[in-house]
């Protein structure tokens, strides 16, 4: 049974990739093109209480998710927001960060909040047809990155 946070953030129709632990979905809002969420998929609503396998499994798939964005957004920093207030399974919004704006397939999505903290409430929310191009083409790439 998917968690309240998996579900919030469109779980399945926005799923990019899953691990035994972790899921990550494209982010619904956008503050920048390619944000994503990382998702633990145990039961834990506590960042210590998330299991040593866990842990050890976070390093890959933020090296994966790492490079997935780094070829698709070329960004110049990358932030991890683990905020936790109104969802509260231990997720961390990942936010791709550059200067100016982004574009995939039309969609074009500025950081409004480069050089300081993402502007998360100016975020694009993407119609439905440009957020499944955005998970579809998130998703291919993901896979073919080297495991």
């Amino acid at each position: 049974m998917p968690s309240a946070t998996l579900n919030k953030f469109g779980y399945p129709m926005t799923l990019v990739a899953e691990t035994t632990h972790w899921a990550v979905l494209v982010r619904p809002e956008q503050p920048t093109l390619g944000s994503l969420v990382l998702i633990c998929r145990e039961p834990v609503t506590a960042f210590g209480e998330v299991s040593p396998a866990a842990f050890a499994e976070m390093g890959g798939v933020v090296a994966r998710i790492e490079a997935l964005l780094r070829d698709f957004t070329g960004y110049a920093k990358i932030n991890y927001l683990m905020l936790m207030m109104v969802d509260p399974d231990v997720h961390f919004h990942v936010i791709p960060r550059y200067e100016g704006s982004r574009e995939h397939n039309g969609l074009s999505v500025p950081d409004a909040g480069w050089p300081g903290p993402p502007a998360l409430g100016t975020a694009v929310k993407p119609d439905e047809a440009a957020l499944k191009d955005l998970v579809a083409t998130l998703r291919a790439r993901w896979a073919g990155l080297p495991a």
